[in-house]
């Protein structure tokens, strides 16, 4: 489905990534672990589009997408929910979903996306009148990742959706990944629970300073000495 080729991209004059390269199966959940700084984020936000590579290419079900805007790419199937859930504060629950839906073309379908948010979410539709700003952190984060599945992705990016939670609430938050994904999308994940990631990742690839050091399924992945030792704390 997704095809990274030899990325470069550079923040001025800074190359942050050396030419990553990464695909990613229909169907799967990929995950992309390794320390912070290491361009985990920097990879996602460019597959979205919202940062431009130097040099290599990305192709999606086939098409190259390097060179298309963020609202091509979102139209074409790709949905990001970026680290620190930046929902909009000032909006109700409600309205950051219709937000996230703003590029649907089919719009009087909505209604299948609302209740398969809701079935994950149910809090949600509790809160659906309450101002995004006023939830927890944990509800904002289920929002965030509810208002990127009202553009109906074929492919999610999420970046980082435990960060700041509750060891309980991690734990629901990742079966809920799993039930996204056995909805048919499919999922590439940044997270910094490497452990919890690799749990439920079908593939990983672990990143070290802007590249791709060591590349493999997820079940192989948890079980590497090297990598226990330097990103699962064992």
């Amino acid at each position: 489905m997704l095809k990274v080729q030899d990325l470069v991209v550079h923040y001025g004059k800074i190359e942050a990534l050396h030419g990553i390269s990464l695909t990613v199966e229909t169907g799967q959940i990929v995950t992309l672990i390794g320390a912070n700084g290491a361009g985990k984020s920097t990879t996602l936000r460019t597959i979205s589009g919202l940062i431009k590579p130097t040099g290599g290419y990305i192709e999606f079900d086939g098409q190259d997408i390097t060179d298309w805007d963020a609202s091509q790419i979102v139209r074409s199937g790709i949905s990001h929910c970026p680290e620190g859930r930046q929902v909009f504060p000032e909006m109700t629950v409600l309205e950051n979903l219709e937000l996230g839906a703003y590029s649907r073309q089919d719009k009087s379908s909505l209604a299948a996306e609302y209740e398969l948010v809701y079935n994950f979410f149910p809090i949600l539709y509790e809160r659906r009148r309450q101002l995004a700003g006023t939830l927890s952190g944990g509800e904002q984060q289920m929002l965030a990742i509810g208002r990127a599945l009202m553009a109906k992705p074929r492919l999610l990016l999420l970046d980082e959706p435990s960060l700041g939670l509750a060891p309980l609430l991690v734990e629901t938050i990742f079966k809920i990944i799993q039930a996204i994904n056995q909805q048919g999308v499919t999922i590439l994940l940044i997270e910094q629970n490497a452990y919890q990631a690799l749990t439920i990742a079908h593939y990983g690839y672990v990143l070290d300073t802007g590249r791709v050091v060591v590349a493999g399924p997820a079940s192989e992945l948890i079980n590497n000495e090297q990598i226990k030792k330097a990103y699962l704390g064992e």
